[in-house]
């Protein structure tokens, strides 16, 4: 099994980082292209393997794709960051570039990868590779509603004051500030409806701290958070590598399902050895399903950006 990560910033690092650690592929290539970069991680990463415990060869790369033949599985995280007051809409110029490059560049030496996108704005991002790559739709995969997920149980622990293992709770939607969809109908604290222990004001306030998640890190800490972002990409490909089944709310090509089409958007989806499987339905309600209507609008809007590039 070989495994790449494009991208050696913080987002990067660290999912390689956590994919090494759970020793999910013989070769992990971490490329770059600044040069020396991925290089020097590679090599940190590979000097902690004593201490970790795994066997996973870490290779670095500057823009050397002929590293990264025969991967079975290829995660893009490369483009800019956002910064404090940035919109992940504004990113939409620079970032096409770069991952739209980095997806043919990838193909040339890995034509069965499946792809994991990564980069902001990640729905459109995710629908850009899947309109000009020419790969099966199932194989390509926006991560972003996995991480949205992590961080709703993370502010509905809080307010329960329980463990964040003991909950389920999923976002749909686009991967936005206001695209996001968490559904509090449906989340629960070990099989009972946490509306059950919470007032309609905290399930508000919940709803709305997990729509501005990422942009709550971004004005703490100058950029893009990496520790979760990491976590829940290195999750996904476990997901992948060991067909585990896994039931994650990724962006994927939607043709007809949620009353969407010609539009990547987060969903539940089944995550397996070929990609994604099968789209479940959350048989919506009338409220969540506008909700979902309008975020496809708004990341329908972003996609037409696409067009004037």
């Amino acid at each position: 099994m070989k495994i790449t990560v494009v991208g050696a910033g913080a987002v990067g690092a660290t999912t390689a980082d956590a994919i090494a650690r759970k020793e999910l592929c013989e070769e992990l290539v971490l490329l770059d292209i600044k040069e020396g970069l991925a290089e020097g991680k590679a090599m940190d990463m590979m000097q902690t393997a004593t201490l970790a415990g795994f066997d996973t060869k870490i290779v670095g790369s500057s823009s050397d794709y002929q590293k990264t033949k025969g991967s079975d599985v290829v995660v893009i995280t490369s483009g800019l960051p956002r910064k404090p007051g940035m919109t992940r809409e504004e990113l939409i110029g620079t970032n096409a570039n770069i991952v739209k490059g980095v997806t043919q560049s990838i193909l040339e030496h890995s034509p069965d990868a499946i792809i994991i996108v990564v980069s902001n704005p990640m729905d459109t991002m995710t629908y850009l590779t899947m309109t000009t790559s020419g790969v099966a739709k199932n194989k390509i995969i926006g991560m972003g509603g996995i991480l949205d997920s992590a961080r709703f149980k993370y502010y509905l622990s809080q307010a329960l004051g329980c463990s964040a293992r003991d909950l389920n709770a999923t976002v749909i939607g686009g991967h936005g500030d206001t695209t996001m969809i968490p559904l509090i109908r449906y989340a629960t604290w070990n099989s009972a409806p946490v509306t059950t222990f919470l007032s309609e004001e905290q399930q508000k306030q919940i709803v709305s701290d997990t729509m501005v998640g990422g942009a709550t890190l971004t004005k703490l800490i100058g950029t893009s958070a990496w520790y979760a972002p990491g976590a829940t990409t290195a999750a996904l490909v476990e997901s992948i590598v060991r067909d585990e089944k896994r039931l994650f709310p990724c962006s994927v090509s939607l043709n007809g399902e949620y009353g969407q089409n010609d539009i990547c958007l987060g969903v539940p989806v089944v995550i397996g050895k070929g990609g994604w499987e099968k789209i479940v339905d959350y048989k919506l309600n009338e409220e969540e399903q506008s909700l979902f209507s309008k975020s496809a609008d708004a990341v329908r809007n972003m996609n037409d950006v696409l067009k004037t590039l």
